[in-house]
């Protein structure tokens, strides 16, 4: 049977992590958290499930997660987040490849994006693929702060497997809007400095842009009170990282 190692990213996360450390039960043979020094009960949760737990200061996305890989001991890595949750048909996928041994690199499957426990297949968070299961030694996560992804050879082709990873996003608004605008003023801070900043008008209208985008491209205005609250998050993020990028820059 194939060793698997899972790696979960944690902060101040007691309210999301038994439910996915649940899900990994049976799959993952060691679970590795890298915790960026949360201030509620994450850890000692963490610690309870017999997952090996490491507190470092948060890097940025890409950081901490290829972080937490180079701390495995398992040469296929299932990178998975506080917030998810392995579906029954997408354990039962990685459980039959752990029995029959892998034969790719590489592994990818849907991810399903809930907001205040709806599924959401409009505004801006349809389900996607995404390779979650891979084989440490041919694939690493890049260092972006946000937007991270995982890089591999060309020639690599990742192989589809049956079930969903369910994403569980926010429990309320108020949440949604609090991780939106923790990611804009990381966004922000990069914005600065690669240079880029706009006036107060623009910001307004950039943000306004992507309110427009959320809400007729991306369906948002289907998808009623959900699809308000996002778009409105959307146009708030937007608006706060270029206001981040523009304060940031005058400090200079």
């Amino acid at each position: 049977m194939t060793f698997i190692s899972a790696t979960v990213i944690t902060y101040n996360e007691e309210a999301n992590i038994e439910r996915c450390l649940n899900s990994l039960i049976g799959v993952a043979d060691e679970i590795i958290v890298v915790d960026s020094l949360s201030t509620d009960g994450t850890v000692e949760i963490c610690r309870r499930y017999g997952c090996k737990v490491t507190e470092r200061a948060f890097t940025g996305y890409g950081s901490q997660r290829q972080y937490a890989v180079g701390l495995a001991h398992g040469r296929y890595v299932l990178s998975i987040d506080a917030d998810e949750v392995l579906s029954d048909e997408l354990r039962r996928s990685i459980m039959a490849l752990k029995e029959k041994g892998f034969d790719h690199r590489m592994y990818r499957f849907d991810i399903v994006n809930y907001v205040c426990g709806r599924p959401m297949h409009r505004s801006g968070m349809h389900p996607y693929r995404e390779i979650r299961l891979f084989d440490r030694r041919y694939a690493s996560w890049n260092l972006h702060d946000v937007g991270e992804r995982l890089t591999y050879p060309g020639e690599v082709e990742p192989q589809p497997i049956a079930g969903e990873l369910l994403h569980y996003r926010c429990a309320d608004y108020d949440e949604l809007d609090h991780k939106e605008l923790r990611h804009a003023e990381i966004r922000g801070r990069l914005m600065a400095a690669a240079g880029i900043r706009a006036s107060r008008p623009v910001s307004w209208l950039r943000a306004a842009s992507s309110w427009l985008k959320c809400s007729l491209r991306d369906g948002a205005i289907f998808d009623g009170e959900a699809g308000r609250r996002i778009a409105r998050a959307k146009f708030m993020s937007t608006y706060v990282a270029y206001r981040t990028a523009a304060k940031l820059a005058d400090r200079k």
